[in-house]
């Protein structure tokens, strides 16, 4: 069961966050700042060359507020969908996500996965079913053109549902990396009171937010440093 957002954060402790390393990370480059969504403008400390350049402070405060959020969660037993399906992002929510024992998509948002959990719930148990009937030698019985199209049907579902088989309910929060992209699922997430955290660039809207990191969501350093920190806090969680 989903908690409500404003109970959740009663509980979060503050986790530290090195500026120095933000700044490293290429944490503070947003876009050009005629790309900008206004509504970003408490987070941007100047613009240089034409991109707008995140006051670290607030980006700081947020990853820690953020994490410390992620911890709190993961502490009470929730889980946290670890989203982001861009190009640069996938293999680091991967990774991050199998490390720190969080279900994750890396592919593509499936419509209705928060709005229709039931269904989705469907396809993840046979997805599960499956891998476990082809493991034991049931797909022996079969034909080989059967069992062909039984190993496409798995690869498809692997595909979308692969990173949640562990994920027995709705989550407890998401963690999106370019909520503009993942807009989709933002909507989900209000629709369905599941608090979100993102990494939020200069480009997006950060009202429907909960947790908002303002930083750059496109460079693999930022990306990666953001993401880390997140993974870390649930690890944290579990000692």
């Amino acid at each position: 069961m989903v908690k409500a957002k404003k109970e959740i954060k009663k509980v979060a402790q503050k986790v530290e966050i090195d500026l120095k390393e933000l700044l490293e990370a290429g944490c503070h480059f947003g876009h050009q700042a005629q790309r900008w969504n206004p509504r970003m403008r408490p987070y941007i400390f100047d613009v240089r060359g034409g991109v707008h350049i995140f006051d670290l402070a607030k980006t700081k405060l947020g990853l820690e507020e953020a994490t410390a959020f992620a911890k709190t969660t993961a502490a009470n037993g929730g889980k946290i969908i670890f989203l982001g399906t861009k190009r640069q992002s996938q293999e680091i929510i991967r990774e991050a996500a199998k490390k720190a024992g969080m279900p994750y998509i890396a592919e593509r948002w499936m419509g209705g996965l928060l709005t229709n959990w039931e269904q989705v719930k469907k396809s993840i148990d046979r997805l599960i079913k499956m891998k476990e009937d082809r493991t034991a030698g049931a797909f022996k019985k079969y034909t080989k053109k059967e069992q062909l199209l039984m190993d496409r049907e798995i690869a498809r579902l692997e595909k979308f549902f692969g990173g949640l088989v562990d994920l027995k309910e709705l989550p407890a929060a998401l963690f999106i990396v370019d909520v503009k992209k993942e807009g989709s699922a933002v909507r989900e997430a209000q629709r369905m009171n599941v608090p979100i955290i993102g990494l939020v660039d200069s480009n997006c809207d950060p009202t429907p937010i909960d947790w908002v990191i303002p930083a750059n969501d496109d460079a693999v350093g930022s990306i990666q440093f953001v993401v880390d920190k997140m993974a870390e806090a649930v690890m944290g969680a579990k000692k």
